[in-house]
């Protein structure tokens, strides 16, 4: 339906190369997800590259809203633990394998790397940017554990659905009210 409408839909995939006990090219004999979009374009994006995981969501952004219709993203990326608590996530993949990746492929080191390289921040300021995070983190964490648990209602489901302005007068007889929209926090715009 999104590519009959050409709705501006942007549809994401992470591939992380295994699901429960298995590799995805054991599971699947086409694993290049990003072309299975019913003739939807798609991307194959390395999801361990921040910065090329902030083009790539930019693109389908600015592809969606100017009418080109949909778009299919996969994030290629890789799981370093196993599944679940029962999944050891080695019985199916070396220890080597495991550790190869995170001495290449792990994505906070790789955003430092670019950071220095580039020259947009030294050493000293990325130690910085890495206390404060944690510093907030911490803080959130504290502040969640000290809150009360939210409040089981129905109407929860239909709160902070639409970005304002996008909402549909009416679904199947329901009119929206206030509470369906989405209002962006201060997080998202917070720079450490």
């Amino acid at each position: 339906m999104a590519k009959l409408w050409n709705l501006p839909c942007i549809f994401a995939c992470e591939n992380n190369k295994y699901g429960m006990g298995t590799s995805a090219a054991r599971s699947s004999a086409m694993t290049e997800y990003y072309k299975r979009g019913q003739y939807i374009p798609g991307l194959k994006v390395n999801g361990m590259d921040v910065l090329a995981t902030y083009q790539a969501s930019k693109f389908a952004k600015d592809w969606a809203i100017s009418g080109n219709g949909p778009l299919v993203l996969e994030y290629e990326t890789y799981r370093y633990g196993g599944h679940s608590m029962s999944d050891p996530g080695t019985t199916y993949r070396t220890r080597e394998e495991i550790q190869h990746m995170r001495s290449r492929n792990d994505p906070i080191a790789g955003l430092k790397h670019h950071l220095l390289e580039l020259g947009i921040a030294t050493e000293e300021e990325i130690k910085s940017y890495d206390k404060a995070a944690r510093s907030y983190v911490d803080e959130q964490v504290e502040l969640a554990d000290a809150s009360p648990a939210p409040e089981a209602k129905m109407s929860i489901l239909f709160e902070d659905v639409y970005v304002p302005g996008s909402e549909v007068p009416e679904l199947r007889g329901r009119i929206s009210d206030d509470t369906w929209s989405f209002v962006k926090n201060d997080f998202a715009h917070k720079v450490y």
